[in-house]
């Protein structure tokens, strides 16, 4: 099939929303399809390495100035998003796909535009939605509680009705859209990991060498985005006192934008225990997670997305210490270690319980690796085309 993919985001950047568009994509590729891609003036190009002919096609430098590449909310994308309009309805009049993949709500709205416009074509439309709009505007304190968040909710409800077909990355997510989705269930779509990503790798020790971090420690990771959303706080609260109880324990903290953390890199305690990656490419996260004994993923479910950097941590063999959602059951299973509060004190106590044995962190990091093997991108992939073809049937 012909696919155009709208990507309303600085595609490529080292973060999880892009992870999800380039894996689906590119599994999507694997299996014989066309692909192109829609998305803003800026971010990395694919690397060569990938052998890939995904076609990225970006507006036009107009704003010559934006260079946001981090996530959250910013008003110059409305303009973004208008010159993002113009580019999808050229490249649905010249490629000709079957079917446009729209990602995240701003995606959905436009590909739903440009199908309307170009109705006699017949091109089915795919909602994939990465989490809330609204809850994630707040979550970045972009929008109080207010009116004017009010009507964001009502566009939000709105996009969540659109598309032949709804996708969702998470579980939670899905039964949130599901609850005002008039029309049609919402399939989860869930995240997926590229297990070949962690063959060849050096040994642990070599790693650790090159990233400067202690070789007789059991090292704590976190890997993602230094962001609010993302329950960072809550893990780097929870470092000292992980620190004060445990001597053998050292932490990796690898992602970015680093200047949200510049307070807590102050302290003491993350001078001399904590190692700082920033930025961390996607094509190293295998080497960081290969040089570490336990990933942490601090998110909570209020922004109902899903978390790759869990998939990630499953597929390098990690044990995970998370929050008890219900995303997270759905992947971890009996192979994560849960915190029962949403809090740094509780959080402290389920990362705790996998440092104080390396007999557990053993056993629930097969457990993990094993279960990776479930959520392939392969797998996320032939789930896609199963839906494409579903609702091509029914043109």
């Amino acid at each position: 099939m012909k696919i155009l993919v709208i990507a309303p985001t600085p595609f490529f950047s080292d973060r999880g929303t892009h992870i999800r568009i380039l894996e689906e994509a590119y599994a999507l590729e694997d299996r014989g399809h066309e692909i192109t891609l829609a998305t803003y003036h800026i971010g990395k190009e694919l690397p060569k390495d990938l052998h890939s002919k995904i076609d990225v096609r970006r507006i036009r430098r107009l704003l010559f100035w934006y260079k946001k590449l981090e996530a959250g909310p910013d008003w110059q994308k409305i303009i973004l998003d208008l010159l993002l309009i113009k580019k999808v309805f050229f490249l649905a009049r010249t490629k000709r796909p079957e079917i446009i993949h729209a990602h995240l709500h701003e995606g959905v709205l436009i590909g739903w535009l440009v199908q309307k416009i170009l109705f006699w074509r017949n091109i089915r439309l795919v909602a994939d939605f990465h989490g809330s709009l609204t809850k994630e505007m707040v979550s970045h304190a972009y929008l109080k509680q207010s009116m004017l968040q009010k009507i964001f909710r009502a566009v939000e409800v709105w996009i969540d009705n659109m598309g032949d077909v709804a996708v969702a990355s998470s579980w939670d997510n899905a039964e949130e859209i599901s609850a005002v989705r008039k029309e049609g269930q919402v399939t989860v779509l869930p995240d997926g990991t590229r297990l070949r990503m962690f063959d060849g790798l050096p040994d642990k020790q070599t790693i650790r060498e090159t990233y400067d971090v202690p070789e007789n420690k059991v090292v704590v990771a976190y890997t993602g985005a230094l962001i609010p959303n993302k329950g960072i706080k809550l893990f780097l609260e929870a470092i000292p006192l992980l620190a004060t109880r445990y001597t053998n324990v050292h932490f990796v903290v690898a992602g970015f934008p680093v200047d949200q953390i510049t307070d807590y890199i102050a302290t003491e305690v993350f001078q001399n225990r904590v190692t700082i990656v920033s930025p961390l490419p996607y094509y190293d996260l295998p080497k960081v997670l290969r040089m570490s004994d336990i990933g942490v993923d601090p998110k909570d479910a209020s922004v109902r997305q899903a978390s790759g950097k869990t998939l990630q941590y499953m597929g390098a063999g990690l044990p995970v210490a998370v929050f008890d959602t219900e995303n997270n059951r759905e992947y971890l299973a009996e192979g994560g270690t849960y915190a029962k509060e949403a809090t740094a004190e509780s959080l402290a106590l389920a990362i705790g319980e996998l440092v104080e044995s390396e007999e557990l962190r053993k056993s629930r990091g097969e457990i993990c690796r094993k279960r990776a093997e479930a959520f392939s991108w392969e797998h996320t992939a032939e789930l896609a085309e199963g839906l494409y073809q579903n609702i091509l049937n029914h043109k």
